[in-house]
């Protein structure tokens, strides 16, 4: 099982793919030879401030040209078809972009009109659209007007409005309250599975990731860290967890002696799984030091224990599946520096 998607899928399953894409600015690398393949369905982009995450969109839309390295969106060249791509997808940005002296309802049908559609089209498709997202019964009012989620929900369907094939939503659900959210979720989660369209969300609140997408594309420092299904790549960082009553301190020793990783918090223990023998070499620490385990079983990491685990331990490099999924100890020695117990730089 490959993370690095090239070559999985079927060509005509993949919405992205970049081969060696390289973007700087004078000395400064922007992106560097990135190798993504994304398949259809949901895909979130993940990384830090100064990821690439902005230059990598901005580049594989055509707004932007490459430095080095060939991509694809939809089946267009990013270098030649930026028009063609720009019209097949639908973008939903961070920032503020509309105007608030527009109601939403002519916001949207404007947003039709400047990709081509025809007046009247635009229009019936805006009241479909803002009745989609939730907002149908506001669309006469002004948009100065609207709350932080009605705002957010008229970006989603200016970016609906032609019934793209791919939408890219950045920061969605961003200054939501909890409703607003959890219909901004249901949202993006209904287009992808009812709608069979695919969107590529980038976000840094890990819960809503994981609830709407399959898949992710972690970027750091312009390189890729890590990408593939959420449920593989948390393979890395399999633990035991288990609830310890009496002798927690004790335990706690003796495992760290037999060359076991521990996180501790009171009486809960999550012990890193190196192999099949985890179990059985907890159980006899246990033994032995007359600890009572009373309670065990596999830690279901969540996609931020997975992000924090590759950006402390592997976001140098580029990985292969080889790697991500090499015994712990091995795996943090491919390019973590020294001070984090690694052998890299």
């Amino acid at each position: 099982m490959s993370f690095l998607m090239t070559g999985v899928f079927a060509v005509d399953e993949l919405i992205i793919k970049t081969a060696n894409l390289t973007k700087s600015y004078g000395p400064h690398v922007a992106l560097d030879n990135l190798n993504l393949a994304v398949k259809k369905g949901a895909t979130g982009l993940l990384g830090p401030n100064g990821a690439g995450k902005s230059t990598f969109l901005k580049t594989i839309l055509g707004l932007i040209q490459a430095t080095e390295g060939e991509g694809t969106v939809l089946g267009h060249n990013i270098r030649t078809e930026g028009d063609a791509i720009r019209a097949r997808i639908g973008y939903m940005p961070e920032y503020d972009a509309l105007n608030p002296d527009m109601d939403a309802i002519h916001q949207v049908r404007y947003s039709g009109e400047l990709l081509g559609m025809n007046p009247t089209i635009a229009l019936a498709r805006a009241h479909e659209s803002l009745q989609y997202v939730g907002i149908g019964e506001q669309r006469y009012r002004n948009i100065g007007s609207f709350s932080t989620g009605m705002k957010q929900a008229t970006k989603l369907a200016c970016a609906l409005i032609h019934d793209p094939e791919l939408i890219i939503a950045d920061e969605p659900s961003n200054g939501l309250d909890a409703k607003a959210r959890e219909f901004m979720i249901q949202t993006l989660t209904t287009t992808v599975q009812s709608g069979n369209r695919s969107v590529l969300m980038a976000s840094h609140l890990m819960d809503d990731v994981e609830r709407v997408c399959d898949n992710i594309v972690l970027l750091h420092k312009g390189k890729l860290a890590a990408q593939g299904a959420i449920e593989d790549l948390k393979a890395i960082d399999r633990e035991i967890e288990i609830h310890v009553w009496g002798g927690a301190t004790r335990l706690e020793q003796a495992l760290f002696a037999d060359g076991l990783a521990v996180r501790r918090e009171g009486r809960v223990m999550r012990v890193a799984h190196t192999g099949e023998d985890t179990s059985t070499r907890i159980l006899r620490c246990a033994a032995r030091t007359g600890a009572q385990v009373r309670r065990m079983h596999e830690y279901e990491a969540s996609l931020e224990d997975l992000f924090l685990v590759i950006m402390e331990n592997l976001g140098y490099d580029v990985k292969s599946s080889e790697d991500l999924l090499a015994t712990p100890a091995l795996a943090r020695k491919v390019d973590a520096p020294a001070h984090m117990g690694g052998g890299g730089a």
